[in-house]
């Protein structure tokens, strides 16, 4: 390929690596309005979903004109769809992060959290997932990416602690069960986000040796 398209394709990838970080910044800003009211920083973090939004449009349509434009094979290929995935998950994670403010703007949560041993892991165990994933992506890291897929188990595992110790009361007010409803919300859109982490971490892997580890079941 030209040095042209080099150049186009490594511009490519930082503009979809400064919206990963901009999601890194949703989500940690989403779950500090988790544990402490902070009306302002949930409006932000919702009013930020604007900006991915318009990012991912921006991404996709530079891959689609670069596919167009150059037909590349090989590893360009590769980079290009592989762009494109991210960018996908990318998206998706914003709107969880973004669905997480929301939740959090409504008042009966952060009781109900801070009392939530479980959700005190989960909300970094997720941050660190989505910033594990994010760096394999920026260095094209395998290696970084596999472990990447070992952390779910973990997260699940979390999740699903959550789901049954709400479950457990049967004795409770109005609101605490609106509480307690957003946050099985929230840790629902934390574990959906750090399967947005899984899927970009199995597409770091195809980028760097083609290989394809989706759908296979992991030690």
């Amino acid at each position: 390929m030209t040095a042209h398209f080099v150049s186009l394709l490594e511009e490519l990838r930082r503009r979809s690596l400064r919206m990963a970080s901009q999601v890194e910044d949703m989500l940690h800003e989403a779950c500090e309005a988790v544990f402490e009211p902070n009306e302002p920083l949930a409006l932000r973090v919702i009013q930020r979903d604007a900006e991915a939004d318009a990012a991912e449009v921006e991404v996709e349509a530079e891959v689609i004109r670069l596919l167009a434009l150059y037909q590349p094979v090989g590893i360009d290929l590769r980079t290009l769809c592989t762009v494109l995935k991210v960018n996908n998950d990318l998206e998706r994670a914003a709107d969880c992060a973004v669905n997480i403010a929301e939740r959090a703007r409504h008042g009966e949560l952060q009781p109900v959290a801070r009392r939530c041993e479980e959700l005190k892991q989960l909300c970094p165990a997720v941050r660190q997932v989505l910033r594990d994933a994010v760096q394999a992506y920026s260095q094209n890291d395998a290696a970084g990416a596999q472990r990447v897929l070992t952390q779910d188990e973990g997260i699940d595992a979390l999740y699903g602690q959550i789901v049954r110790t709400i479950v457990a009361y049967a004795d409770r007010t109005a609101k605490q069960l609106a509480g307690e409803l957003d946050l099985l919300s929230v840790a629902k859109n934390l574990e959906r986000i750090a399967d947005h982490a899984t899927n970009i971490a199995e597409d770091v892997i195809y980028l760097s040796t083609g290989k394809i580890v989706r759908h296979q079941t992991r030690a």
